[in-house]
This record gives structure tokens, sequence and C-alpha cells, in this order.
């Protein structure tokens, strides 16, 4: 028989500093995680769907405000309106504007968008705006969340199928799971040196999105100015497929619009706005009167808002586009953004108020008086239920 084993007090010592070691490294690794440094508050009871616009009001009066220097523009997930600011992400009732929902974690925002009913934040860590998290949003539960390669002063434009996130050395499309679909141009991190890319030492300073495209102005060495038109899934994330790429001889362009058949790019030290086809051969021209552009994001990103009919704002003009051929179908003047859509009329901020204007012909037919206290503008509109959303710099305001 073998004599069995005996426990000595050395044994004992140490299988108490293997155990105490174990439970001050899990406390350690907790302690530095996003985990706990996350906090997330869902909704107790969905945000209710608000009742739809029955027409437009006589007159407004602001239902209540909050701050939100994270969203570029009024920002809505399902029923809900959502701010951002320093390092929390809110979901309002739209109607009363209580808070329904937050979601917060201890690094900054760089900015909130909205696709797929649900909330996009993306937040800033030390190199770039990496962290994605995705939020529903009548409930604020979190969805799908990514890494990204995005720059600091990104902006999320949306197509109603992707989103991509901007920047001046490369931007990236992302799919309703937040998968990559494609990047465009040399990340911080090159992983693939031989990424297909025909001009890697070129930099983007205007971007614009629509119809499973991006449309990007870039800039090249002795060179002014080249308007790119690219898949934003393409069959390899890594390999960009280019639909054309011609020069602009401009160097202060935008993309004002882009469809799966058209991109329409603004020359602004012309005054001239050129409309392209998919072979990259200009197939229309016009005059516009230009203002300057809103440059809060990293790339210069033009004031449209789209529906039946693509709105652009000029800096100066509301002009609303063909969004078959992208040439104007009427300018409505002195306007402070490109309007929203409501009960079948279009309204445009103006320095007044609310102009309430005829879709299809642009024609006014009245001024709902809106007291912004001074702001100057820029205003971007957007619109949930019967109640008008007005971003005015940092601050969102509800017009009921």
């Amino acid at each position: 028989m073998v004599r069995p084993e005996r426990r000595t007090k050395a044994d004992l010592a140490v299988v108490a500093l293997i155990l105490v070691a174990v439970v001050v490294g899990a406390a350690v690794i907790w302690f530095n995680s996003d985990a706990r440094a996350t906090v997330s508050e869902t909704a107790a009871e969905p945000v209710a769907e608000p009742p739809a616009a029955t027409g437009i009001p006589a007159a407004l009066t602001e239902a209540w405000r909050a701050t939100s220097p994270a969203t570029p523009v009024p920002v809505v997930a399902g029923p809900a309106v959502i701010t951002g600011s320093g390092n929390e992400v809110l979901g309002h009732d739209p109607i009363t504007g209580r808070v329904a929902w937050r979601y917060s974690r201890d690094i900054p925002l760089c900015t909130v968008g909205a696709e797929w009913d649900r909330a996009l934040a993306v937040y800033r860590k030390s190199l770039n705006c990496s962290e994605v998290t995705s939020l529903r949003g009548p409930t604020g539960v979190r969805g799908p969340l990514r890494n990204s390669d995005a720059e600091f002063g990104t902006q999320l434009l949306t197509d109603g199928t992707y989103v991509t996130a901007t920047g001046q050395r490369s931007f990236e499309s992302w799919r309703s799971d937040l998968v990559r679909t494609q990047q465009f141009g040399m990340p911080p991190a090159v992983k693939n040196p031989n990424n297909n890319m025909k001009r890697p030492e070129c930099t983007y300073s205007s971007i614009a999105v629509g119809d499973e495209r991006a449309g990007v102005v870039e800039n090249c060495p002795q060179e002014q100015g080249r308007i790119t038109v690219l898949n934003t899934h393409p069959e390899d994330d890594e390999k960009p497929e280019e639909i054309f790429s011609v020069g602009l001889g401009s160097a202060a362009a935008g993309v004002v619009a882009v469809t799966e058949e058209r991109v329409a790019v603004v020359l602004r030290d012309r005054s001239e706005v050129v409309v392209f086809d998919n072979s990259g051969a200009e197939v229309a021209h016009f005059p516009v009167r230009v203002g300057t552009p809103d440059l809060r994001a990293n790339v210069q990103i033009e004031s449209t808002a789209t529906g039946r009919r693509i709105y652009w704002h000029t800096g100066t003009d509301t002009v609303a586009l063909d969004p078959a051929t992208l040439t104007p179908l009427w300018t409505f003047p002195d306007t402070l953004g490109p309007g929203v859509g409501f009960a079948g009329k279009m309204l445009v901020p103006v320095r007044d108020g609310l102009a309430v204007l005829d879709p299809a012909t642009g024609d006014r037919e009245r001024v709902i008086p809106v007291d912004r206290a001074g702001s100057p503008g820029p205003v971007q509109l957007n619109a949930v239920g019967p109640v008008i959303l007005e971003q005015r710099g940092d601050t969102l305001v509800a017009l009921h």
C-alpha cells in the first residue's frame, strides 16, 4: 500500500497565496474594465410611438430642450429622440422630453447618429474614435458593438442601408450588425499594405452617401480636387470598388448628393454645381448662391435632407433637386438649413421661424413664428410624430 500524501502547512500556504492572487487579479481586471466604467440604464417601458402629424400647426411653442453637442443634426431612433453630451447618450420621449434611458462610459463621445431604429454612439480613445455601441431606440438596450478606425471629428452618414464614418485620411462603412463593409484610404494601422489604393497620398475634404454609394472629394498632390464614387459594399471590404474618379479643377468642392445614377458636386469658388453620371461624364451644371458651409466635422458635409426629393442648403438658399437628374426644381432664398417634410408640406428654417412651402413648387404659404433668442443659425431640422426638432449649435429644441 502506498502511504497517503499528507498536506503540509507549506502546501496550504501556497494554495492560499494562489487564491489571493486570483481574487486580486480578477478585481484588478474588473476595476479597469470597460464593463465597470459603463452605465446602462434601460427604459422601464419602451418609448411609445407618438401620434402622426395631422396638419401644419397655426403656432409652435417650445416643448423641451437639451444640451447635445455630440449630435450634428437632430437624431431620432425609432420613436425616441437621442441626445449626446460629454460621455452620456440619452433617449427621450419626443412629446415630453422625459429621459427614458441613458448610456454612459468613462470616455468622451465623438458623435452620435442613428440608423436601423438604433442610436449609434461613437466614443473616443487615445488614438481615434474607435468604440462604437448601438442602442435600441425604444429601450436603450445594447445591440451590436464594434471597434473602428474612425478619426477624431468623425460624423456618421446614412443612406438607409449602410452607415459611413467620415475621415480625412480614411473612412469606412458598416452594415446593420456593425460589420465593416468597406474601408477607403490609409487608416492609422494599415493591416494590408496591398489594399488596392490607387492614390494613397490623397486626403479627403468632403463626403456624401446615397443609394449604397459614397462620393468623396480627394485632394491629391499636383491636382485641384477629384471626385471619386465608390460602392459601400464591395465584394472585399479591403479592396475598394470605384465607380468613377475624375478631376474637378477646383480646390473648394463639396459633394452635395449621391444617387444610383448621378453625383452632384458644388464648386464654391465658381458658385456652380456640376452633375456627373456613372461614367464620370459631366451631364449638367447650374449656378447657385453659395455661403459658408458648417464645418464641425473632420470633413465638409453639405447640409442636405432627403425624402421624395433632395433638399440642399447652399449656405444661403434651400434648393430642391430632382432625385433622377439632381438638377434644381426650385430655390427658396435666405434660409438657415435644408428643411424637413412634415404633414405633406416642406418646413424650412428662416430667420423669423419656419417657412411652410409647397414641396412641388417651393411656393411659400406662410411662416410659423419661432423665437430662437438671437441664435444666428444654421438650423438643422428633423421631425417625429407631431414634434419638430431643431438643432441649434450644441442645443436641441423640440417644438410642438
